[in-house]
């Protein structure tokens, strides 16, 4: 430091330690009573339990253990007039309630500045002598996260008998010296200035008379200051001393500086190191805290998202809700942020997307008043190409996120700050990136932000979002007193309060971004996170599609009378948004996390299950024969099994013979089913003759065959062939379906993150294989794969059905790994560059070769149902039932079934999982390719149901790349149906709708359902001009 002498700096120090010091004083200690609860009680209850005295030094606490905490505070007369707070070190993150209404938190324990715990916790800014405040805290115990000495949410290798919980059960948690005493507020404002100026004389040029002026302000302030005396000569020389640093602290910027716009936020994980239960009190510590900081600073501006938890708060502290409420609209509360949680954006399917910001928007209009057009979504692990469109088709004009910047593992640097991003149909949002969404607001922070900024032209503003998140409590006194010395204070970036919507308003009158960014928002880390906690991953993906078929059925059964649950499927599709959660679905939260998780799936499909199986009712009659429905909206034909009164054949109604093969399940028929709807079958008593498919198992391997493809396996199981009679060309380009195992140790975030050296370390697989066959013909041949992987255990049927192109691996594994990662390879024939992988609602290209950063980055990345590698003219797919992470390298596809992360969930994703994935290959062009079809076929069953009624296909799309996703009841309870269809393929398409149900008027609408234009309705049919990947959303009046 050029204008100051060490002597001076040392000095200076020691001067602001003993300041420090000064700010809090005891005046005595809290005399605690406790009582443990596993329970989520109301202060009400709480104060009807049982108490006995908990001293300092008590521990206390089993594992997800509360404990309440009672005293009263009487104000002695001599303190009288004085800001009193309490210090309240507990053993946890605490909740703090005074004289019967929510107060504020005491922070989580990786709070380091030990003042802001007790800042905000003031009883009073002015006491009276006599006064009583009655005290109740709800601390929590937490639970024990295997973690190394390194942090980062990772173990490293783990040595046998390593992480053991250091703690007791009953005891993990220690009461320290619990206190209330006086603040003095002279030495907490001249601490501040002190601090912000010490930092500030760091940032600016040490050549400037700025710095000079500053110096010599610091340096006269320890020689004001007299800490050895009385303390109100001490105050009056902390008065006296910010006096005198007035002047510098006044000094304003000239006319080109930066304009930072500050908005306190609280980033709440819906959960992730804690379970849902400690969230709902998450958001009464935080919410409450930062009332009262709203109502001390005028000035200041707080935001909060999700919808979720603002429903948690109004259901266990309806008093601190409606405090919010008014609260919002004063307008310093920002409820905003669009959707319903801050969800994953990869692995959730597009109607769920849609659905998050159906409910979030819906949420904030009818609870808030507020039209919500910003996504606030800054801690989500990348960004789907389709999110774009979908925003816009919500109304949502705005984006702010931040992860992309989390480049700890040196990755292709993302270019801005300030951007429009193109999604892959086309579509823009405005969008902003911090590189933090906990800012501190000090000078050395708010100056290395913008000194660090990736986009150094063409940007005059950032969006700062400050606070502590997570349990941290939000914003502090501290910060937001920063942000009022802030203003326009030279040396430093001008910093005001402000939303962010206003800040993409007042950039816009600027004439908005200048720069355009197409694509997705890929994320170079938390690769992992695409397959960790297998489980969770399948029970989304059955949900997405049970709550479907429960839409689609239920929409048809609407002009029969059905009167569809719009509440009881409200809520489930709400439970459904809730999993979906950026550290719930991703699978990087605690083990209660996930086993809560499971049971919620289980919840999801039985309510889904139960409105499909009303629905059914409403459309079969009782009666014999069976009824086979087809949600997808193509014709399909697919081997079904069929009810037990079916024993030796099937017939359509029309009397049409179907082929069938009788099995120890049942009988399998070949069903030719129209497009969204369904066809009559009755038992027959023959069966026609046919050249089925053949399975054959040798010593050298085994064999499958139908009238398209022939298939060969080594005595591995693997295939080693996979031939197309048409066009004789063969598809395997050495051994797929091979399995590979790699130790997959991440040096951080273990269950988030695959490293890119995970190649470099294969773990052999020489165990022995077994191949036994299991039904050698007819409609379906199955050949049985056993055989050890490592520590684990796989079974797996490869099935190839009459007619079909796709080879089915259903694999069942028993996974008992620690750091493993299973992959399986499917290299072919066909030379790519790119391979293509599904998103929502379309597909992205992704780099097969490793020629630059940008391409060695993504060597794993996300698909949703397919992935392909093509030519111009063949190509070839792997499908998946519930399997996200992929890699693609030179002409191979490698699917990512299983890890063994070990934080923070010790025993992730040990025990049974069942899979399904396939392969498939074409001739001819993509976008004649059937990769789109077979995708939904494998993941959408033929639901089967007993009884009689006309066949009939509600809708049809004359175009073979476009697809209806959903179709469900009308969120408005109107009665009308609405249809989302999208292109597939990257090809503008006239395409035409066939609607085959009596209708009024057929509506174009936003995704919101509100409709935008009337279509005209020729002889029942629309015809619809699509853009490449564009989403369509209609509203049928029936």
């Amino acid at each position: 430091m050029k204008h100051m002498h060490s002597e001076w700096r040392s000095r200076l120090d020691h001067w602001l330690n003993t300041l420090t010091q000064d700010v809090y004083q005891p005046i005595a200690p809290l005399n605690l009573e406790g009582m443990l609860t596993m329970d989520h009680l109301t202060l009400k209850e709480a104060k009807q339990g049982s108490y006995k005295p908990m001293p300092r030094g008590t521990r206390w606490g089993r594992t997800y253990e509360y404990c309440w905490f009672r005293d009263t505070v009487t104000i002695p007369a001599e303190h009288a007039g004085q800001r009193i707070v309490m210090n309240l070190p507990l053993g946890g993150e605490a909740a703090v309630f005074v004289n019967g209404e929510p107060f504020g938190t005491y922070r989580s324990n990786w709070v380091q500045i030990p003042l802001h715990y007790m800042e905000d916790n003031y009883l009073t800014t002015k006491a009276k002598a006599g006064e009583t405040f009655e005290v109740y805290i709800e601390a929590y115990a937490g639970q024990y996260i295997a973690e190394s000495r390194f942090g980062g949410c990772a173990t490293g290798p783990i040595l046998p008998g390593s992480y053991q919980d250091p703690y007791k059960e009953g005891e993990r948690a220690l009461i320290g010296n619990c206190t209330y005493g006086v603040w003095n507020e002279d030495a907490f404002q001249l601490m501040l200035d002190v601090q912000l100026l010490m930092q500030l004389m760091e940032e600016v040029n040490v050549e400037s008379l700025r710095a000079d002026k500053i110096a010599s302000a610091l340096e006269q302030f320890t020689l004001t200051v007299d800490f050895e005396q009385p303390k109100e000569q001490r105050n009056a020389d902390y008065r006296r001393a910010r006096k005198e640093l007035r002047a510098v602290m006044a000094a304003e910027n000239g006319s080109t500086v930066p304009q930072f716009y500050a908005i306190g936020n609280a980033h709440l994980d819906m959960a992730w190191l804690w379970p849902l239960a400690e969230t709902e009190r998450k958001t009464a510590r935080t919410f409450a805290a930062q009332l009262r900081l709203l109502e001390e600073y005028p000035d200041y501006m707080f935001l909060q998202s999700q919808p979720a938890s603002y429903e948690m708060c109004a259901k266990h502290y309806p008093e601190l809700f409606e405090k919010i409420k008014k609260a919002v609209k004063g307008g310093r509360w920002v409820a905003d942020g669009a959707m319903y949680v801050e969800p994953d954006t990869n692995m959730t399917s597009g109607e769920s997307l849609i659905r998050q910001l159906v409910h979030g928007k819906r949420y904030f209009k009818e609870v808030f008043g507020v039209d919500s057009q910003l996504m606030w979504l800054p801690d989500t692990f990348g960004y789907s190409a389709a999110l774009p469109q979908i925003l816009k088709g919500c109304g949502v004009k705005h984006l702010v996120t931040q992860k992309i910047f989390w480049s700890y593992n040196e990755g292709d640097q993302f270019p801005y700050h300030y951007f429009t991003w193109q999604g892959a149909d086309g579509s823009k949002v405005d969008s902003f990136l911090p590189t933090s969404y906990t800012y501190r607001t000090d000078p050395k922070e708010i100056c290395g932000v913008w000194k660090n900024r990736v986009q150094k032209r063409g940007l005059d503003a950032f969006l700062l979002p400050y606070g502590y998140g997570d349990g941290g409590g939000g914003p502090c006194r501290t910060y937001i007193e920063n942000v009022k010395r802030s203003s326009n204070l030279e040396g430093m970036p001008r910093v005001k309060h402000a939303s962010p919507v206003q800040f993409f308003e007042e950039m816009e009158q600027q004439g908005g971004p200048r720069h355009t960014y197409v694509g997705e928002l890929y994320f170079s880390a938390h690769r992992g996170v695409f397959t960790s906690q297998a489980q969770i991953k399948k029970g989304n993906r059955k949900s997405e599609l049970a709550l479907r078929e429960a839409e689609i059925w239920s929409s048809l059964a609407l002009p029969r009378g059905y009167q569809y649950p719009y509440a009881r499927m409200d809520k489930t599709w709400k439970l459904l948004l809730l999993q979906q959660f950026h550290d719930i679905l991703p699978g990087s939260s605690i083990e209660r996390v996930n086993t809560e998780a499971h049971a919620h799936f289980e919840q999801i499909l039985d309510e889904a299950c139960t409105a499909t199986g009303q629905a059914l009712d409403a459309l079969v009659e009782q009666g014999q024969g069976a009824m086979v429905f087809n949600s997808l909206s193509f014709p399909r034909e697919e081997v079904v099994l069929l009810p037990g009164e079916f024993k030796q054949g099937a017939a359509t109604r029309d009397g049409e013979v179907l082929l069938t093969q009788e099995t120890k399940e049942g009988l399998l028929a070949l069903v030719p089913m129209p497009s969204m709807g369904a066809i009559g079958l009755q038992p027959a008593k023959e069966s026609p003759a046919f050249d089925g498919v053949k399975a054959r198992v040798s010593a050298s391997g085994a064999s499958l065959e139908n009238e398209h493809i022939k298939v060969k396996l080594n005595k591995r199981g693997e295939v080693t062939s996979f031939f197309d009679k048409a066009s004789q060309r063969e598809f395997a380009d050495g051994a797929m379906n091979r399995f590979l195992m790699y130790k997959d140790v991440p040096r951080l975030f273990d269950a988030w993150d695959i490293d890119s050296n995970y190649e470099l370390q294969e773990v052999p697989l020489k165990e022995a294989v077994t191949l036994s066959l299991i039904q050698e013909g007819g409609l379906r041949a199955i050949i049985r794969l056993e055989r050890a992987i490592h520590n684990s255990t796989l079974t797996q049927d490869i099935v190839l059905d009459h007619g079909s192109r796709r080879l089915d691996f259903v694999t069942k594994v028993d996974w008992h790994e620690t750091h493993r990662l299973l992959k399986v390879a499917f290299p072919v024939t066909v030379q790519a560059t790119e391979g293509l992988n599904e998103i929502q609602y379309g597909y992205m290209n992704r780099p097969t070769h490793r020629s630059r950063l940008y391409d060695s980055d993504r060597f794993e990345v996300c698909n949703q149902r397919w992935s392909a590698l093509t030519d111009q003219n063949q190509g070839a797919a792997l499908l998946n039932d519930c399997k996200y992470g992929i890699s693609m390298h030179d002409s191979e596809m490698r699917l990512t079934l299983l890890r063994a992360a070990t934080c923070p969930d010790f025993a992730a994703d040990q025990g049974q999982h069942s899979f399904t994935y396939a392969f498939t290959a074409w001739e001819g062009p993509f976008i004649d390719a059937p990769v789109v079809q077979e995708a939904y076929a494998l993941n959408v069953m033929p639901v089967v149901k007993p009884g009689n009624a006309p066949d009939f296909s509600a809708f049809l799309v004359d175009e073979p790349n476009v697809f209806i996703d959903a179709v469900k009841p009308a969120e408005d309870q109107s009665g009308d149906i609405i249809l989302r269809l999208y292109e597939s393929k990257r090809a503008d398409t006239v395409a035409t709708l066939a609607i085959n149900i009596p209708v009024k008027e057929v509506q174009l609408c936003d995704m919101l359902e509100n409709p935008t234009e009337t279509l005209k309705v020729e002889d029942g049919c629309v015809q619809l001009r699509f853009g490449t990947f564009e989403v369509k959303t209609l509203r049928l009046k029936l």
